[in-house]
């Protein structure tokens, strides 16, 4: 790829490599639109340099499975989450960080967890969905 090292990631991810399942939303990493998990753990990739991602493991909505068929997603898809969809790239691999770190989270884990922000206000269906994919993770 060709970029220069202060690019934000989230541009080297759409605009460089195609990858526009990442989204634009705030440009200071408070939103979440841009959520990308890099080695694993949840990143705001507009607010994190492409150079610091140089040699580690990003996964975008796109490569979490090429089919849909994650728990994270069969859940979403079961409890029907988004409205508009813009910002559930985003919250999927949140939610997905989340479940690595706590298999089994509580209400209080998954609030404290998924910060980011949904204009549509699907707050509740993303709790219930997450708990879904929990136990679709055994």
């Amino acid at each position: 790829m060709d970029a220069e090292p202060e690019t934000p990631l989230l541009w080297v991810l759409r605009d460089s490599i195609g990858l526009t399942g990442t989204k634009y939303g705030c440009g200071i990493g408070q939103c979440g639109a841009c959520t990308v998990l890099i080695d694993g753990a949840a990143v705001r990739s507009c607010f994190m340099q492409a150079g610091r991602a140089v040699g580690r493991k990003i996964t975008t909505i796109e490569g979490l499975s090429s089919d849909g068929s994650h728990p994270v997603q069969l859940a979403w898809k079961e409890f029907d989450v988004p409205q508009c969809g813009y910002c559930q790239s985003g919250q999927i691999l949140t939610a997905v960080a989340l479940l690595e770190k706590k298999p089994k989270p509580s209400d209080a884990d998954i609030d404290a967890q998924m910060t980011n922000a949904c204009r549509c206000g699907t707050y509740h269906r993303i709790r219930q969905a997450i708990h879904r994919a929990a136990a679709l993770r055994g």
